[in-house]
Formats: C-alpha cells, structure tokens, sequence
C-alpha cells in the first residue's frame, strides 16, 4: 500500500498487515528501494511484521524538494510519517547512509521508537579508519569493497538499461547531497551518546567500506549497545547475508519486546 507524506511527496511502501511495525530507512543504501522490499517483504512474511519501506526523495526516480538536503531533514521526515500513520512500537532500522538516518531518527526522541539497528552505517569520524571515498570509485571497486564474495554482485554499468543508468546517477546525486562526499558528520559521534532504546549494531566482517573496527567505534559510541559481526558478510548483509540478518534482527526484537500498543 503506497502512501504519500505531505507536501515532500514522500513514497513509501507498508507491507503486511499485522504485527510490530519495522520502518527500514534505506536498507539497500543507493541501490535503491526494490531490494529494501524484497528483503522486507521477506521479513514480513517469516515474523509476522508489519514493514514500512521509504524511499528517499531523490532516490528510485522520485523528486527531492529543495528544502531537503540533510540526513537530519530526512529523519525528522521519517519521524513525521510516523506520526502519519499512528504507529507506535517501532523498531527503526537502517543500513550504509540509512543507519545514519536511523540514529538520527532515534536522537529526535521519538516516543514512537523503540528499537533501533544500525547495519554497517557510515557518518561518524574514527581515525584511521575512514569510510571508503565512494564517489571517486569505480563500479568494480565499490564491489570489491562492499561484498565478502563479490564475484556475485558485479555488474556492468555500460549494459544497464538508460533507465536504470538515469535511476543509479539520480541516487548518487541525491547521495551527495544528503551526506555530503565524504559521508561524514563530524558531531554524530558524540551525540549517539543520547541515544536511550535499545540498540543493535551489526556489520559485516568483510566490510571494505568501513570495516569492522569502524562498526565497532559505532557501537561504542551508543550506551547499552548490542554489537554483533556477520560472519562472510560485506557491507549489504540484506544482499549477501540476509538469512543471517535475519536472525539478528528477530533475535534482538524479541529480546527487547515490549507491550505497548501499535
């Protein structure tokens, strides 16, 4: 079921129709939103939840009003279709720029949301171990970087369809716009210390575009967090992994179920 949030045109996707609600905030990073629903869908159907999809404005094809250029703006925008659709019980979760957008969402204090899972998320600062330069990256060697087995997920750029080309360069403008070239917010490390849900941090062991010692930094940063590595898993465990993904996620939602209505 599409709904639309408001003048910023928002599209999003609610698939289920019973259960807790998940909001996955870009769980396919600038690949954009079918492989959020099809991972999603996948959740849905296996646990009984009920699953919200955004696309970002800019991303899939969709416009991006002018007056939304931040991560923080995306957020606030999340948490207001929230409010939308009345859900309560949210467990919030985000891979790559969407575990930025989901940390953000946490820090506006929500009392929509409570959970959160950061999957292999990007914007904090840790020295020596900085995020890979995406935007000066080829095809292939963001490839190499993102997947333990990247032998799977190659493709040409050159073969695509002009559609999907159109739809891959609109997601990286939109990208850079949000997160800026380096995908780094200087602040955010010192402010996940405000984080007050319960929080997952998982990230893939193989990680070539912040490695684990990164997601480790990450997870240190949250108070009371649970950090757990994917064994043979890149940077997009929703691609690679996602049975193990899964798993993590069913296993730290029960663990912090609560009774509240949703």
């Amino acid at each position: 079921m599409w709904r639309t949030n408001g003048s910023f045109g928002l599209n999003a996707t609610l698939i289920g129709n019973c259960g807790k609600t998940a909001l996955a905030a870009c769980l396919a990073g600038v690949r954009s939103w079918p492989v959020d629903y099809a991972f999603t869908a996948s959740r849905a159907s296996w646990r009984g939840a009920r699953v919200l999809v955004p696309t970002h404005p800019g991303f899939g094809g969709t416009p991006r009003p002018e007056s939304l250029h931040t991560v923080r703006g995306i957020a606030a925008v999340y948490v207001a279709l929230l409010d939308e659709l009345d859900r309560r019980d949210v467990t919030v979760i985000g891979n790559s720029i969407g575990g930025w957008i989901a940390a953000e969402m946490a820090l506006l204090g929500s009392e929509r949301i409570s959970r959160l899972i950061i999957v292999d998320g990007v914007a904090i600062e840790v020295p020596g171990h900085p995020v890979a330069d995406f935007f000066n990256l080829t095809f292939p060697q963001i490839a190499q970087l993102s997947y333990h087995d990247p032998e799977r997920f190659l493709i040409d750029p050159d073969a695509l369809p002009p559609a999907a080309k159109a739809e891959i360069a609109g997601n990286r403008a939109a990208l850079a716009v949000y997160a800026g070239e380096r995908m780094l917010d200087a602040d955010l490390g010192g402010r996940l210390a405000d984080v007050s849900v319960p929080t997952l941090v998982v990230w893939g062991d193989s990680d070539g575009i912040a490695d684990p010692d990164y997601g480790r930094a990450f997870a240190a940063a949250i108070p009371g967090v649970r950090f757990q590595v994917l064994p043979d898993t890149g940077h997009l465990p929703q691609l690679e992994s996602p049975q193990l993904l899964l798993d993590a996620i069913s296993e730290f939602t029960q663990t912090h179920a609560t009774n509240q209505p949703v």
